[in-house]
């Protein structure tokens, strides 16, 4: 496994663990998919958007500060897509 496949895994793991402490416990449980939309790293940085089957508009954005060690996690509620089309 590469370093950059680790990252990944560990941020997927990051958003399910996440989403399933966020569920609504009283709902029967849902069989969902989490993957990643996209990844970037730079030196010792690492950005990933993840995003899941569940029909609730939510995506995720995990940030790795490499400097600090630290991992961010946050959540966010797509509200709209609009196409805004050039000249």
């Amino acid at each position: 496994m590469t370093y950059s496949t680790y990252m990944q895994e560990s941020a997927l793991t990051i958003v399910h663990d996440y989403v399933d402490a966020h569920l609504e416990k009283t709902d029967p449980a849902q069989d969902y998919s989490v993957y990643v939309v996209w990844f970037a790293k730079t030196l010792q940085n690492w950005k990933v958007l993840i995003s899941t089957s569940l029909p609730d508009g939510m995506y995720y954005e995990v940030t790795f500060n490499g400097d600090k060690n630290e991992t961010y996690l946050d959540a966010y509620k797509k509200f709209d897509n609009v196409c805004i089309k050039g000249d």
